[in-house]
C-alpha cells in the first residue's frame, strides 16, 4: 500500500503534464459511398477540451444557441431526408434556462444522405455553432464546407476546413480577474510561510543550519551560498510549472497555453484525481500511514548534498523540496488551481510567490545559523499541526469533487450536502482543538492552551456561520467554494418572498427596439440597441449601463441571479442608469440597412454578430458577461468589469460610474 501511495505523486505529475493540447474547433466533411448512387455526407466537429457545444435543438423562449447545419447542393445532387446527429448529446435539465438541453463535448458528428444524379457534383454545408466553458461563452461562429461527391480518386478523403475559435480575449479575463491577482499572490505567500510549520518541512531546519555552520570562505561567501540556496529552492518549485506552460505554448500555440490550466480547473479527470489525492493526504495526516518520496531518490540527492560548492547547495535544496513535498504537494496544487484563469503568467507568478515565501526562512537560517536556538524543538505540537492539516485537506478536497459534479451535472454534491460535510469536518476540528478528540500519535494534553482555545473559538464560530446556509442563507464569504444556491433543494422563504417592484413605466422604453423578443431580468426595463439607448440617455441625463450578454451565457444568468438581484444593485440600475443589453449570440437577421461590413469585407447580418463585432472592436473582448458604464461622450466612465460575484464590488462599480458621470457634466 505504501509503495502505491509513494508512486501516486509521480502519477499526478504525469497526468498534470499530459493535458489536452488541441484547443481548436475543427470541422471536417467526408463523402461516404452507399448504394444506388447514394452517399452520406458526414460532418465531424472537434470541440476543444473544457468546452461544450449545444446540440441541434431547436430551442425557443430564451434557450441556448443550437447548432445549425444547412446543406446547399449544386446541380447534379439531391438531398435525401434531414440532417441527423450521429453522436448522442448529453441531455439534462438546465436550471438557468429552465428547460432540457443537449450538449456535445470532445467530438460531434452529423450526417446528411444525398443522391448523385451526375458524374460528379458538390454540396456546401453552412455551419453555425457556439461553444461555452464554465466561465464564459464564445460568440456564435459560422463557416462553410464544400464537399466533392464522389471525393477525388473515389476515396473518402475528407474535404477539410479548419476554424479556430480562440478562447476569450485576454482583455475580457483581465476585466474579471486583474484585481484578484494580488489576492492570489498574497494567499500564495501566506501558504508559503505556513508550509514551514508542516511536519515534513520543520525537521529540515536543523539539517539546513548544520550544513551552513560548516561553511568556509568568510562572511561574503556565506551570504552568497545562502542566497544561492534560497534561489535554488525557488527555481525548483517555479521552473517545472513554467516549463509545462512554455512547452504547451510551443507545441500548441497561444490558444493551448491560454487554456491548459482552465482544462485542469474544469475537466473531471484532474478534479477527481486532486480530490482523491487530498483524501489520501488527509488519511496520512490523521495517522493511517506515512507518505514519503521514494527513499532511493531522497538518499541519492542527500548524498550529493554533502559535496562542497554550488553543486552541494543545489542538492541540499533538492533534498528539501523532495522531502517536504509530502506536505507541500497539496498546498502547491491548491495554489495552482486557484490561479487557473486561462492566463499565461498567473500560475507562474503565484508559484513564484509561494516558493519565495517558502524559501525565505531557510535562506535566513542559512545566513544566520544561530537563529535555530530560538526555534521550538520538534515534538507533539507538530503532530497536532499535521492533524489540523488533515481536516483542512478534507474540506479543500471537496471543492475539486464539487467542480467535477457541477461541470458534468452528476448531481452528487448539492449545496446542502457540501455544507453538511464542511459543518461536520470543522466541528470535529473544533472538538480536536479542545482536546475532546485524540489520534494515535497525539501526546496527552494535560491542559488547554490559550492558543488552541483561540483557534477552537474561530473554528466553531465558522461552523455557526455556515449552519444557516443549510436553509438557503447566501454565505457570501464562501461563495467561491460552495456549489451555486440553485443546486439547493430547500431555501427558506423562497416561495414567499415578494417579487421586486417593476421599474417605472416609460412609453419610450416600453417600445424599445427588439423588446418584443428580448427582455431584462428582475422587471428591469431598458434597451437592446445602443444608438437608441444613447438617444434616451441624452434625453433623461443618465449614464448607460451596457451589458454585453448572450442567451447561451450561463455566467450571465448567474450574475443576474446572484448579483443583480441584490436590492442595492437593483435600486441603482433602476434609478441611476439607462440599461442597454447587447446580446452577442442572437440570430435575428436585421434589415439590410443595418448590416455591418468588417475590415476584412465580411458582412454581418444578425444582431448577435453585429454586437459581438462591436464589443471586440471597441473594447477588445469577445467573452460575456462584460459590463461598461458609458458617459454622454460615448467613453467609459470607469474601468469595465467582467464576471465577478462580489456584490459589494459591483455596487461600488455602479456608484463610481454615477459619480464620474456627474463630474463630467
Amino acid at each position: 500500500m505504501q509503495k502505491q501511495i509513494r508512486n501516486l505523486l509521480s502519477i499526478l505529475a504525469i497526468l498534470t503534464a499530459a493535458t489536452a493540447f488541441g484547443q481548436q474547433v475543427t470541422w471536417t466533411g467526408t463523402a461516404e459511398p452507399l448504394e444506388n448512387d447514394e452517399y452520406r455526407i458526414v460532418l465531424k466537429a472537434e470541440i476543444p477540451a473544457g468546452y461544450h457545444m449545444y446540440d441541434m435543438g431547436p430551442y425557443e423562449n430564451g434557450g441556448p444557441n443550437a447548432t445549425v447545419i444547412t446543406f446547399a447542393p449544386s446541380e447534379g445532387i439531391q438531398l435525401e431526408g434531414q440532417v441527423e446527429p450521429l453522436t448522442t448529446p448529453h441531455r439534462y435539465f438546465d436550471e438557468m434556462f429552465q428547460m432540457e438541453i443537449g450538449t456535445f463535448e470532445g467530438k460531434a458528428q452529423f450526417a446528411q444522405r444525398v443522391r448523385l444524379t451526375a458524374e460528379q457534383a458538390s454540396v456546401t454545408a453552412q455551419l453555425e455553432w457556439m461553444i461555452c466553458d464554465d466561465r464564459s461563452c464564445m460568440p456564435p461562429e459560422d463557416t462553410e464546407l464544400t464537399i466533392a461527391v464522389p471525393a477525388a480518386s473515389a476515396s473518402t478523403t475528407p474535404a477539410e476546413a479548419q476554424i479556430t475559435e480562440a478562447p476569450a480575449a485576454p482583455a475580457a479575463k483581465d476585466a474579471a480577474g486583474s484585481k484578484s491577482i494580488w489576492g492570489l499572490i498574497i494567499e500564495a505567500i501566506l501558504w508559503g510561510f505556513a508550509a514551514l510549520l508542516t511536519p515534513c518541512v520543520f525537521p529540515m531546519v536543523p539539517m539546513t543550519v548544520s550544513y551552513f555552520l560548516k561553511g568556509e570562505g568568510g562572511p561574503a561567501m556565506g551570504r552568497l551560498r545562502a542566497s544561492l540556496y534560497g534561489l535554488f529552492i525557488v527555481l525548483l518549485y517555479t521552473v517545472p510549472i513554467a516549463a509545462i506552460i512554455l512547452i504547451t505554448r510551443i507545441v500548441g500555440g497561444d490558444a493551448v497555453t491560454a487554456d491548459i490550466f482552465n482544462w485542469l480547473a474544469t475537466h473531471w479527470l484532474p478534479n477527481i484525481l486532486f480530490f482523491l489525492v487530498f483524501m489520501v493526504f488527509a488519511a496520512s495526516f490523521f495517522g493511517a500511514f506515512e507518505i514519503t518520496m521514494p527513499s532511493w531518490m531522497v538518499n541519492k540527492t542527500d548524498s550529493k548534498a554533502d559535496t562542497k560548492g554550488i553543486g552541494g547547495i543545489f542538492f541540499l535544496a533538492l533534498t528539501l523540496v523532495l522531502v517536504s513535498f509530502s506536505c507541500t504537494g497539496p498546498i502547491v496544487g491548491s495554489v495552482l488551481i486557484k490561479s487557473t484563469s486561462g492566463e499565461f503568467w498567473t500560475p507562474i507568478l503565484t508559484m513564484l510567490a509561494f516558493s519565495v515565501a517558502f524559501a525565505l526562512p531557510f535562506t535566513l537560517f542559512a545566513l544566520f545559523p544561530s537563529v535555530l536556538k530560538k526555534m521550538p524543538k520538534s515534538g507533539g505540537w507538530l503532530n497536532s499541526v499535521k492533524v489540523v492539516l488533515g481536516f483542512i485537506e478534507v474540506a479543500l478536497g471537496m471543492k475539486f469533487l464539487s467542480v467535477a459534479d457541477q461541470t458534468y451535472h452528476w448531481g452528487l454534491l448539492d449545496r446542502e450536502i457540501y455544507l453538511a460535510v464542511w459543518i461536520v469536518v470543522f466541528s470535529l476540528l473544533g472538538l480536536y482543538l479542545l482536546g475532546k478528540l485524540r489520534f494515535a500519535h497525539d501526546d496527552e494534553m494535560k491542559h488547554l492552551g490559550v492558543g488552541r482555545l483561540a483557534l477552537a473559538i474561530i473554528v466553531l464560530s465558522f461552523v455557526v456561520y455556515m449552519i444557516p446556509g443549510m436553509w438557503g442563507a447566501p454565505l457570501k464569504g464562501l461563495s467561491g467554494y460552495l456549489p451555486p444556491i440553485t443546486s439547493q433543494d430547500f431555501v427558506l422563504g423562497a416561495n414567499t418572498a415578494a417579487a421586486a417592484p417593476a421599474a417605472t413605466s416609460d412609453a419610450t422604453v416600453g417600445k424599445a427596439k427588439y423588446s418584443d423578443f428580448l427582455h431584462l431580468p428582475h422587471g428591469l426595463q431598458g434597451f437592446f440597441d445602443l444608438k437608441e439607448a444613447e438617444a434616451y440617455a441624452a434625453k433623461v441625463g443618465k449614464p448607460i449601463f451596457i451589458d454585453f450578454t448572450g442567451h447561451g451565457c450561463v455566467n450571465c444568468r448567474e450574475m443576474e441571479a446572484r448579483v443583480w438581484s441584490d436590492p442595492q444593485v437593483l435600486e441603482i440600475l433602476r434609478n441611476d442608469y439607462v440599461i442597454c443589453a447587447l446580446y452577442s449570440d442572437d440570430k435575428k437577421v436585421l434589415p439590410e440597412s443595418e448590416w455591418v461590413t468588417t475590415e476584412t469585407g465580411k458582412v454581418l447580418k444578425s444582431l448577435g454578430k453585429i454586437n459581438s463585432y462591436y464589443a471586440l472592436k471597441t473594447y477588445g473582448v469577445n467573452a460575456q458577461p462584460y459590463y461598461v458604464l458609458q458617459g454622454a461622450d460615448g467613453q467609459p466612465l470607469v474601468e469595465p468589469r467582467g464576471y465577478d460575484l462580489d456584490v459589494q464590488a459591483f455596487v461600488d462599480f455602479l456608484r463610481k460610474g454615477v459619480e464620474a458621470y456627474k463630474s463630467r457634466q
